[in-house]
């Protein structure tokens, strides 16, 4: 049967959309599913704000009268511009392992991209890099955390049978958190204790507190990040956009903040624990009880995710990461978590790969965001 491709228009569009890949994971022990409360709105143009800077395609893919694949089609105006290039994204593909529909969807995405005059298609990556970005490609009994994707090992060869190429690889460091001080850490102490008198560390027991620093600290993520892949800045209402979707997940005793004498944000890490078992078992409904299922997980889980973290650049080099993770270390601890996801880091961010490797992180997930030229 030939394959129908259809743009998402109606309400019971979107919703098909969203749901779809809890078809296609059946069975996928390390499949998460969204938060479909805020998957709706984050897939809706009237409600995500980031749409308003972007050419975008919704796509839907049917065969026979079925619903068989997804994918959504970007392009990221604000991100060419500042980065002059001239390129479009896929994002969010998702189909059974048949290739005639992921051709389908791909082609479709490349025909509209170079009608608008890109040059280059990437993906998948969707309008940041703070979204799953990238096809696992080796780790695949390894489990899945919040923000990354989670894929067959097909979807690798079907966007590679289209013409794609690996153009960015990444990595997830698991850290086991240790009883003691780790000996690279334990020299730098008296260092430490310096910077204790220079800077004040903010820490936090309740989501209340946080919220006064997320503008402060969502700024040094723009600084931060320019040359980071992918990476957009936050306007002032995208931060409070994401710090709602976020903030109510997150345990604030794996929050550090550093601030300099004057009281300025300088340094700051984010954690939160590990909360997919709950998701999985509230199958992405927060009511009426998937809430409580997703928060309990926390408390029980023995692994924490790392989010996002930071550091002013002049700051650079000076210790404050090491002041922070020895903190994050021991408030791990001190809830019972006994390791860390590291979550995405470029395979080029070698800075970054060596403060884990320091503390004794090994690599156990590689991740791949795909290119094909299309001129």
């Amino acid at each position: 049967m030939d394959i129908l491709l259809r743009e998402v228009e109606s309400k019971k569009d979107l919703v098909d959309f969203v749901k779809l890949p809890a078809r296609i994971h059946m069975g996928h022990s390390n499949w998460i599913p969204p938060l479909y409360i805020d998957e709706i709105d984050f897939f809706n143009p009237l409600k995500n704000k980031s749409f308003g800077y972007c050419d975008h395609i919704r796509l839907l893919a049917y065969r026979n009268n079925e619903l068989v694949g997804r994918i959504m089609g970007l392009i990221n105006h604000r991100y060419n511009q500042v980065k002059n290039e001239n390129n479009a994204r896929f994002s969010y593909l998702e189909t059974f392992n048949d290739q005639e529909v992921a051709h389908a969807l791909l082609s479709k995405v490349e025909s509209w991209a170079l009608a608008l005059g890109a040059e280059k298609i990437v993906g998948p990556l969707g309008f940041s890099d703070k979204e799953p970005q990238g096809y696992l490609v080796k780790g695949f009994d390894e489990p899945t955390v919040l923000a990354a994707n989670c894929n067959f090992s097909y979807m690798n060869d079907l966007v590679k049978n289209e013409g794609f190429a690996p153009e960015i690889n990444l990595v997830t460091y698991k850290v086991d958190i240790p009883e003691v001080i780790p000996p690279v850490y334990k020299r730098m102490l008296p260092r430490i204790e310096k910077l204790n008198s220079e800077f004040k560390m903010i820490e936090f027991n309740s989501r209340w507190k946080l919220r006064k620093y997320i503008r402060p600290v969502l700024h040094l993520t723009n600084r931060a990040f320019q040359q980071i892949y992918g990476s957009m800045p936050y306007d002032e209402k995208e931060m409070d956009d994401f710090a709602n979707r976020f903030i109510w997940l997150l345990n604030p005793k794996f929050v550090k903040v550093i601030e300099d004498q004057a009281g300025n944000v300088i340094a700051y890490t984010v954690a939160m624990p590990d909360i997919s078992k709950g998701i999985q078992k509230s199958k992405g409904y927060l009511f009426p009880f998937g809430i409580f299922s997703i928060l309990g997980s926390g408390k029980k889980s023995h692994r924490m995710v790392a989010l996002l973290g930071a550091i002013e650049e002049q700051y650079r080099g000076r210790g404050l990461d090491v002041m922070m993770a020895l903190r994050v270390l021991e408030s791990g601890r001190q809830e019972g978590k006994t390791e860390i996801d590291g979550h995405l880091v470029m395979e080029t961010n070698y800075a970054m790969r060596g403060e884990y490797e320091h503390i004794g992180g090994y690599v156990y997930k590689w991740y791949s965001i795909y290119a094909k030229s299309l001129r």
